[in-house]
């Protein structure tokens, strides 16, 4: 997709960090923009300021993690715009700023609230707005946003590396079946390293009823040294902005894989010739190279 005047564009997780950044972009570039995140306030704030700039948009406050909020999604985005063209599936959370805790420890309250923005939430849009673009015949594209923690291993972000790594085979999968069948949709999916965004902060919009009512440990010295590290490092991270640049870039260029972070090629190297050797990996607590990034 080369045009981007005048087309329709829905961005999930759109008041904040990363989709806020494309949702900016895509104002820019003269689109309709359809915002769609779960805090309210910021969204509404995200709205005034981007119709203050002359954008035609909608604000719809959705729960990625629940099908009817999403299929309500689509319904008004048609409703309003009368088609949709870019899908930016990019709505995601995380427990805590580590997700330090070993995956037996975390709840299942966690693993529920995790699987069903990360994962569920790529799925729900899938399955709601991709047959409106069929349906339209034009050519529209969808971008997944998931992380190269899918594509690394290592101790930490347990829950969210494997929601990332499900987003990866579900984008493989959905670009194969559009090409098999010849339809004119486009497939991205992002692997961002750090980015400034509130993801440390996920916890701020989790539902009342997957809160954890038990009780857990606190973390260790260790875990919570891993924790600060982490947000030290996402507060010198790439600006959501320039992120945003290297997206538009790669749906012009119509790339599936689009790895924004070069200094993760090394880890994701070694990994994949773990895997074609059957080497076991070296224990790794982060899976990322934190000397690279300044930690």
């Amino acid at each position: 997709m080369k045009d981007f005047a005048g087309k329709t564009a829905v961005i999930t997780g759109a008041a904040s960090g990363i989709g806020q950044a494309i949702a900016e972009r895509c104002a820019q570039e003269g689109m309709k923009v359809v915002l769609a995140d779960i805090e309210e306030g910021a969204l509404q704030q995200t709205a005034r300021e981007l119709k203050e700039k002359g954008t035609s948009l909608l604000a719809i406050r959705t729960d990625v993690s629940k099908m009817g909020d999403v299929e309500t999604l689509a319904k008004r985005t048609v409703e309003e715009f009368g088609a949709v063209h870019l899908l930016f599936n990019n709505a995601g959370v995380q427990v805590g700023a580590a997700g330090s805790k070993a995956i037996w420890e975390d709840t299942i309250a966690d693993w529920e609230w995790v699987l069903g923005v990360n994962l569920w939430g790529v799925i729900y849009g899938i399955r709601s707005f991709v047959p409106l673009m069929i349906q339209q015949g034009t050519e529209c594209h969808i971008t997944n946003t998931a992380s190269v923690g899918g594509v690394t291993s290592g101790s930490e972000l347990g829950i969210y590396r494997i929601t990332k790594s499900g987003i990866i085979m579900l984008s493989e999968t959905l670009y194969h079946q559009f090409k098999f069948r010849d339809i004119p949709i486009g497939v991205s999916v992002l692997f961002p390293g750090f980015v400034r965004s509130r993801l440390n902060d996920a916890e701020r919009n989790r539902p009342p009823a997957l809160q954890n009512l038990q009780n857990r440990d606190p973390l260790t010295s260790q875990e919570s040294a891993v924790d600060e590290v982490l947000r030290t490092l996402a507060e010198k991270a790439m600006a959501p902005e320039h992120f945003a640049d290297l997206v538009f870039k790669a749906i012009q260029e119509n790339k599936l894989y689009v790895l924004t972070h070069p200094e993760f090629m090394g880890p994701i190297a070694q990994r994949t010739e773990d895997i074609l050797h059957g080497v076991n990996p070296a224990p790794s607590r982060h899976g990322f190279p934190i000397e690279d990034l300044g930690g």
